[in-house]
């Protein structure tokens, strides 16, 4: 697949197969991932992947902030990747200070392109995804077991698509783009 084709071809995926996914899969997904760009290369995403119902069941219900919607995604996939990151590091210098005016909203600028990352790579291997935000990132790391050394950045739920979605309308080049 071309880099644009894969681009362009991409469709948030919400409803999912009940066929796993192979390990093979979701390690050549996250082997793609790791060459996902990150601040001063300190390449901070981590992919925690959950196949165990009864823990997807526990975060469905217990984690996403009463949203049904992303309830009935994560109990209809088989899958669900929490995408962490390391803090700390995005937007620091060695000694602690920031580097930029943004702090540390860089980690999260990160972890925006290691989910594209991810995603486009999925859809190389034939698998949907579907990125979620609503979530109580405390209750996830408590049902995980993490501690403060990773932050959750998102969920992302994956598996092989029941559907094929059209593309959503898109505003014109004329719109997004200014000259100076």
């Amino acid at each position: 697949m071309q880099t644009l084709d894969a681009i362009k071809t991409r469709r948030t995926i919400r409803k999912f197969t009940e066929e796993p996914v192979s390990h093979e899969v979701i390690e050549k997904i996250v082997e793609a991932s790791a060459y996902t760009p990150s601040w001063k290369n300190t390449q901070t995403a981590r992919y925690i992947i959950i196949e165990e119902t009864a823990l997807k069941d526990r975060i469905a219900r217990e984690a996403v902030m009463g949203f049904e919607w992303n309830t009935g995604i994560i109990l209809g996939a088989p899958v669900l990747v929490v995408l962490a990151s390391v803090p700390g590091k995005s937007g620091y210098e060695k000694d602690g200070a920031y580097s930029t005016s943004k702090k540390d909203k860089w980690e999260m600028f990160d972890a925006g392109i290691a989910a594209q990352t991810f995603q486009l790579a999925a859809h190389e291997c034939g698998i949907g995804s579907v990125v979620m935000g609503i979530f109580d990132e405390v209750k996830v790391k408590e049902l995980l077991g993490l501690d403060d050394t990773l932050n959750v950045s998102a969920l992302i739920a994956i598996g092989h698509p029941a559907i094929q979605p059209t593309a959503p309308a898109r505003k014109s080049v004329q719109e997004l783009i200014q000259y100076r």
